[in-house]
């Protein structure tokens, strides 16, 4: 009878093996969830010094059109206006999404609708190729060959927001065409047969059905691709121009918080005036990514209902 009841008893293989699991899973959401946090925080408590060490004003920050925290106006306040990277990094991002997304949603539909088997053939390799190709070498191209030919048309120097945006145009065109082609690839075959026996032509098909079913999918690739365009930092950084200044037009040099960012960050001493604007700099940065990341839940929880 001991042995018999030992033997109910006793916790099995199977069951030492889901709890092991479990534990392992637990403990690797548990560093993940303090890695975030821990990022958030070391952020944030620098960025905010700005405020409550160096008493600078938000609303200042936010809106001045001037930036040089070394200097001082008559008042004794730093020129510490974040404005002209917020607007530059703002104008860049929309700009390059407007440009990529009749590209990408007019190669995802040749690639899913018009030709599946030769689009995919060609056009696939093309994608992960331009995924795979390093930041630099996009500022390479855009410093010898965009901002060049922005400067024959347009004169000046040929560095500004509409070259910046071109180069993120290339640089963001793969990861919105991938998510399109997936999000057109999910919507059910039974959309397309009933279209097309109500009468509805292959265009009207697209159009009509296709694409509307479509719609919060190709909202989030959109979405996703401008918050990759907006962190973009080296290869901005080589055609935008680099001049903290108010965008006067779209070919004029100017400046994104990514590129200012990386220009002064590693010339200044950590807790100074100087270190903590760039920092409060990077904690826009990280919201306008969380901000991003809850548009594309939002519109992620509309496509499910």
């Amino acid at each position: 009878m001991d042995e018999i009841r030992e033997a109910l008893t006793k916790t099995s293989t199977a069951t030492k093996k889901d709890r092991f699991g479990r534990v392992v899973s637990l403990s690797a959401l548990t560093v993940i969830v303090i890695v975030v946090l821990s990022i958030f925080w070391f952020v944030a408590s620098k960025g905010l010094a700005t405020f409550f060490t160096n008493h600078v004003n938000l609303w200042d920050f936010l809106t001045g059109t001037k930036w040089a925290p070394g200097q001082t106006d008559a008042a004794g306040h730093p020129y510490t206006g974040a404005a002209p990277m917020i607007v530059g990094s703002f104008l860049v991002t929309l700009l390059s999404a407007l440009i990529a997304t009749p590209f990408a949603i007019g190669t995802a539909i040749f690639m899913v609708e018009i030709s599946p088997k030769r689009g995919s053939k060609v056009l696939q390799p093309v994608i992960e190729l331009l995924v795979g190709i390093p930041s630099v070498v996009y500022g390479f191209i855009g410093l010898t060959v965009i901002v060049p030919v922005m400067r024959t048309i347009f004169g000046g120097s040929g560095f500004g927001i509409l070259a910046g945006a071109l180069v993120l145009f290339v640089m963001i065109l793969p990861t919105v065409t991938s998510m399109t082609v997936d999000t057109l690839r999910a919507v059910p075959r039974h959309y397309r047969e009933s279209a097309l026996a109500l009468g509805a032509t292959r265009w009207q098909m697209i159009y009509k059905v296709i694409l509307r079913s479509a719609t919060p999918g190709i909202l989030t690739a959109i979405v996703f691709g401008m918050a990759r365009a907006f962190g973009e930092a080296l290869a901005v950084q080589m055609v935008v121009g680099n001049a903290a200044l108010m965008p006067q037009s779209l070919t004029t040099p100017a400046a994104t918080l990514t590129s200012v960012l990386t220009q002064g960050i590693g010339n200044t001493v950590m807790g100074s005036l100087d270190n903590n604007v760039l920092w409060s700099l990077a904690l826009i940065l990280l919201l306008m990514s969380l901000a991003f990341n809850l548009v594309i839940r939002a519109i992620g929880k509309k496509g499910a209902m």
